[in-house]
């Protein structure tokens, strides 16, 4: 009898360590799983050099962009995206008597990929049963294709970015997301509008300052989807 109740609480102990670990693998999987995000993003680039010396609304113009976001934290993310879009300016719209009588205007398409880290103020974190949302702050690394038409000769049309913002982030319903974003990239380029570097003849009128170097802003709304599935042992 006393060995029948040994081998019965041994099984009883071994069936609870089971299910222990079952479910500590299982709520771990599911943790790893809400810790991965995919997006996509609608918004608007704006251009800021030579032709624009400051932010303008007149010239913001389309762009897109997907992106991959990891959670290791509740006030970290990891962020890394591809974005595409428009970028363009006119020196008609300009009151500078200069700029006026350059009348110089240029298009460029832009390609750009970066990877970015997300300070969250307020903890973002999975919540099923609350309101979740956090400001957050961003800043990283990234690299800038570009096709100014018209096309000057004789420079490189792509450069190091260095990508930063701010924006806010809001968990809508479970497992959605929707997000506002606002952030500069500061290039190391000043022939997005092919106007820069040293001057190469005496027209002032087809130099730009090679002091400032070209930047540009992307805003955009995004959403993203949260994976919740938990992977069985």
């Amino acid at each position: 009898m006393k060995s029948s109740l040994k081998f019965i609480n041994a099984k009883y102990l071994l069936l609870n360590l089971a299910a222990g670990i079952y479910f500590f693998v299982a709520s771990g999987n599911a943790v790893m799983a809400q810790k991965i995000e995919i997006g996509a993003g609608l918004g608007a680039l704006n251009y800021k050099g030579d032709i624009a010396p400051s932010v303008r609304l007149r010239f913001f113009k389309p762009a897109g962009s997907v992106f991959f976001r990891y959670n290791p934290s509740q006030a970290l993310s990891l962020r890394a995206e591809l974005m595409g879009g428009i970028i363009g300016a006119e020196d008609k719209h300009s009151k500078d008597p200069f700029q006026q009588a350059r009348n110089f205007s240029f298009t460029s398409r832009i390609f750009e990929g970066s990877a970015v880290a997300e300070y969250n103020f307020l903890n973002f974190q999975e919540r099923r049963f609350a309101v979740n949302w956090s400001p957050y702050v961003f800043g990283g690394i990234g690299y800038t294709k570009f096709n100014p038409d018209p096309q000057g000769v004789g420079y490189k049309t792509s450069s190091f970015v260095l990508p930063y913002g701010v924006g806010i982030k809001y968990q809508i319903r479970r497992p959605w997301n929707i997000g506002i974003e606002y952030g500069a990239r500061k290039t190391y380029s000043d022939y997005l509008d092919n106007l820069g570097g040293d001057p190469i003849g005496t027209d002032k009128f087809q130099q730009g300052d090679p002091s400032l170097k070209d930047n540009y802003y992307y805003l955009r709304l995004a959403v993203t989807y949260t994976f919740y599935k938990i992977v069985c042992p």
